[in-house]
């Protein structure tokens, strides 16, 4: 799916940089041709001598060499890639392309390009979380630019969570769905996500503790293989993926006219924690205390978005995943669930507090098919996202 094809690769400079080595060698061996360049922080982590001997290319590094502006100039450089990947992609080289900085060669190619763009974040988990970063990354994704990443783990300053570079595989698959060469090319893909909020009154609302990370985990993972992916969520904690549509939604019943006008979809997976319960009729003014006692809440419930789905008698989705969280008796509640609702799948697991599952950063599901029921072990919410969507991709690949 690469042979002949052009990538531009930019290091930044950060500890991540020597995955990029290996990154180097997996694009070679899929037949693409990489010309490397480095940041001036970049040549502290790798050395332009292992990277040229690794891509069989010069190494680029500075904006002012005589010899390369004569021969091929920098405009020249950013325009003659099929793909640009910063790998990786550092809070100072985030920074700049957000302001629309050119000091150096990578920052000036990159504003000097009309070529396609792909970052792959690498920095400290605060770094990664502070308020100007998650600017530069919100400006960037409007400005078209893709993401791979950041995975959540252990980093090399000994703190934990988000700011990982992702794998060298994991950004060769978003390489190739950005250059429209992913498993899931051509497939649109349904992803609901987070909980719903029910209102009883304008200040108060019915909701879960569901936090939407995983669903956000699973769209980013289907758009890394090429799907188009439509992304409903109710408000979730977690920003939305980059690089899919997204639906922002408040209750069930929204949630519901969300889906139903996102159809027809090659596959449906159905994340978001909805509630059950509506209330029947909310009041449109705030409930006040009262000497007559406590109010009565009545409840309807709410419309069953994976069962109508599952059950459609005319454009089913071939694949419709369902999510089962259980607090007892976690494969036999969801397999029952998966027969009753109708859908191909269930992922299932325990959100029972004491796993620290819903609202944290790992997961630990049991996949229940025609097949049988198969125990994944612990791991990172993101590592389940890959692992369902290369599973998906299989099952709409036959």
């Amino acid at each position: 799916m690469l042979a002949s094809r052009r990538i531009l690769l930019i290091i930044g400079g950060g500890i991540a940089a020597y995955k990029s080595l290996d990154l180097i060698r997996r694009l070679r061996e899929r037949g693409a041709s990489v010309t490397p360049v480095l940041t001036k922080a970049a040549e502290e982590f790798v050395t332009p001598l292992s990277v040229s001997a690794l891509a069989g290319e010069k190494v680029y590094r500075d904006l002012f060499d005589l010899t390369d502006e004569a021969e091929m100039g920098h405009i020249q450089l950013s325009r003659s890639a099929d793909l640009i990947v910063v790998a990786p992609a550092t809070a100072d080289l985030m920074g700049k392309m957000a302001g629309g900085l050119a000091n150096d060669l990578a920052s000036t190619l990159l504003m000097a390009t009309d070529t396609p763009v792909l970052l792959a974040p690498a920095m400290n988990v605060r770094m990664w979380q502070h308020p100007a970063t998650q600017r530069n990354r919100a400006q960037l994704a409007a400005d078209g630019v893709r993401f791979v990443g950041p995975n959540e783990g252990d980093m090399a300053c000994g703190e934990y969570g988000p700011g990982r570079m992702s794998e060298p595989l994991e950004i060769v698959t978003a390489i190739e769905a950005a250059l429209g060469g992913g498993p899931l090319s051509g497939k649109r893909v349904l992803v609901t996500s987070g909980p719903t909020h029910e209102p009883i009154d304008p200040v108060r609302y019915i909701a879960n503790r569901s936090s939407g990370a995983q669903g956000t985990a699973v769209a980013q993972a289907l758009a890394a293989l090429g799907a188009e992916v439509v992304f409903i969520t109710g408000p979730a904690e977690v920003p939305p993926p980059q690089g899919v549509k997204v639906v922002a939604v408040q209750s069930a019943q929204q949630m519901a006219d969300a889906v139903q006008a996102a159809l027809p979809v090659d596959a449906g997976v159905f994340a978001a924690a909805v509630a059950d319960w509506r209330m029947a009729a909310a009041s449109d003014k705030k409930l006040k205390k009262s000497r007559d006692g406590l109010p009565v809440l009545e409840f309807a419930e709410n419309p069953d978005i994976l069962k109508s789905v599952a059950q459609m008698a005319d454009g089913r989705p071939r694949l419709v995943v369902g999510f089962a969280a259980e607090t007892d008796d976690v494969v036999e509640h969801a397999a029952a669930k998966r027969l009753r609702k109708g859908c191909d799948w269930i992922v299932a697991n325990d959100v029972s507090p004491a796993t620290g599952i819903m609202g944290g950063s790992e997961n630990a599901v049991t996949l229940i098919s025609d097949n049988g029921a198969e125990e994944w072990p612990r791991m990172s919410k993101d590592e389940v996202a890959r692992r369902l969507a290369d599973r998906i991709a299989q099952a709409l690949s036959v």
